[in-house]
């Protein structure tokens, strides 16, 4: 690993925490794209069911690092360029993964660190953290799949106010706006996420994977497309043992026990 990374796995649960607290997590280039590679193993790593993203010490993350872009090249553009490419393979990486993937928010989530969070499946938040977007208040655009994420989660009105006033977003105001799944209190995000990931685990992960593909692509596709791809999911889901299992315990008036 990195020296910006740590990764632990309890059980069949992965924790990626951001090592950079002296920068509050900032992302450098090394950083986000040791990121990037980590994500892309654990997604085919059998012996991982759930994966855990959260940062060490007072921030979840900060962003990408502005003073690392500055000093990167002469012309800032292409140093955001450069760091923009990784970001998105990690983005990219957590919405096809078949796995859940979860945002431990520890503490500021900005910039580059709010798209990350965004992008999970789900959100934990402790009670003194906030979120916020930060870019359009340094003169940058939202990037990270940001403008993808947050209006299908909030609303087109609600993400221009995000963006053009980038007022910081408590914890309270996060789950009003369903920005997060829960809030809980400080020093216990990490057990909360182990909490969710242990109870997804037993149900069926291959499941899950399709219902969230169809989620997804559900914005992409037409209408008709998207039901052939329901009945083809639907068909795939049948045939697997997990699916298997389902229906004899339907028939046999019992909980299923998926492998």
């Amino acid at each position: 690993m990195s020296q910006y990374i740590e990764l632990k796995q309890n059980g069949n649960i992965a924790e990626i925490i951001l090592s950079r607290p002296e920068a509050y997590n900032a992302f450098n280039l090394e950083m986000i794209t040791e990121v990037a590679k980590l994500l892309t193993q654990l997604a085919t790593d059998n012996s991982v069911q759930g994966i855990t993203i959260t940062g060490q010490g007072k921030a979840f993350c900060a962003g990408g690092d502005l003073k690392w872009a500055i000093e990167f090249s002469e012309k800032s553009g292409s140093s955001f360029h450069t760091l923009a490419s990784q970001l998105h393979l990690a983005i990219v990486e957590i919405r096809r993964m078949k796995k859940p993937v979860v945002a431990a928010i520890n503490g500021t989530a900005a910039g580059a660190g709010f798209s990350l969070a965004l992008a999970c499946d789900f959100r934990i938040m402790e009670q003194s953290a906030f979120l916020r977007q930060a870019y359009t208040s340094n003169g940058l655009c939202i990037n990270g799949g940001g403008t993808f994420t947050l209006p299908r989660i909030v609303g087109l009105a609600r993400s221009l106010e995000i963006a053009a006033f980038d007022d910081p977003i408590s914890s309270t105001q996060a789950l009003e706006w369903g920005l997060v799944t829960k809030i809980v209190d400080d020093g216990t995000v990490l057990e909360a996420s182990k909490s969710m990931l242990t109870k997804l685990a037993k149900k069926s992960t291959y499941s899950f994977g399709w219902s969230k593909k169809l989620l997804t692509d559900s914005f992409n596709n037409s209408f008709e497309s998207h039901l052939e791809l329901e009945r083809e999911g639907l068909s795939d889901c049948a045939n697997h043992a997990d699916g298997q299992e389902g229906l004899k315990a339907f028939s046999e008036k019992r909980l299923p026990t998926f492998g």
